[in-house]
């Protein structure tokens, strides 16, 4: 298979990514064949797989919103992927220009594209790190000066730890960023659940195991306020991906009730 100019040299072609995956999902166009194939795949399985992806992209700019509007001008996008269409920084720059924004991703396509869009841009930047590792990840995030922890933050863990294993502890790595970020900082969660539709879960969650191998995580609503503790939730909590705080029908790409998604926000007090 030949390597794509945009592509970083010593990428893993043969085995699909979570964050090309995503991409192949809303329709965009860096990602390889094993990539488009396993989103194929997972579609078979789940027909509505690609309005996941759409909800999951809609709470993400709402989110975005309401942190710029509580004062937010900083953010940290950990997980953030391969860059597409309303992006952070767009959002973000739209409303101030100045406020500063850190996309973090494990994929080195994502990093590299990400850097591309972003070159000139002295108020956003790009790194590669492993939020399993959150130490150093957090080492990496002050190395760039772009995020001052002093100051609050506006933290997007954005369909990131349904890929973080029990083993590795999500809720323990989400309590990690809490401690280093300032009072009044937000954050923003949102992950794959059991809790409406577990016989559909439990096919992707089977094809994620088997075939793709990148090992999805649905977890149950229980689990995902879990990951919330020791902030102070914002209205009206942890609820289906088209439920928070939807702006217009054109938000409403999944029927309530319906939704393989549970997002929420909340703040550092």
């Amino acid at each position: 298979m030949d390597r794509p100019a945009w592509a970083p040299e010593g990428v893993d072609m043969q085995h699909p990514s979570p964050a090309r995956m995503y991409d192949a999902l809303l329709g965009g166009s860096h990602n390889f064949a094993v990539d488009r194939m396993a989103a194929e795949m997972g579609t078979k399985l789940v027909p509505d797989l690609p309005r996941l992806a759409l909800s999951n992209r809609a709470f993400l700019r709402r989110a975005v919103r309401f942190m710029l509007d509580a004062g937010i001008r900083q953010f940290l996008d950990i997980g953030s992927g391969i860059p597409t269409a309303g992006n952070v920084h767009e959002i973000v720059h739209e409303i101030d220009p100045e406020a500063r924004v850190l996309y973090v991703d494990i994929d080195p396509v994502a990093v590299v594209h990400s850097r591309t869009i972003l070159r000139g841009r002295e108020q956003a930047g790009a790194i590669e790190a492993d939020l399993r590792k959150s130490g150093e990840l957090i080492a990496a995030v002050r190395e760039t000066g772009l995020i001052d922890f002093d100051e609050p933050v506006g933290l997007l863990l954005i369909a990131v730890l349904h890929l973080v294993q029990d083993a590795d502890d999500p809720a323990g790595k989400v309590a990690a960023l809490r401690e280093v970020v300032a009072p009044g900082s937000f954050i923003a969660i949102s992950h794959l659940t059991s809790e409406m539709r577990p016989e559909d879960a439990g096919k992707l969650g089977e094809h994620s195991a088997n075939e793709t191998r990148v090992g999805i995580r649905f977890r149950s609503k229980d689990a995902i306020v879990a990951m919330f503790q020791g902030w102070g939730m914002v209205s009206p909590g942890v609820v289906e991906l088209p439920v928070w705080r939807p702006e217009s029908e054109r938000d409403q790409h999944e029927k309530p009730g319906r939704s393989l998604g549970l997002a929420g926000v909340a703040r550092k007090e």
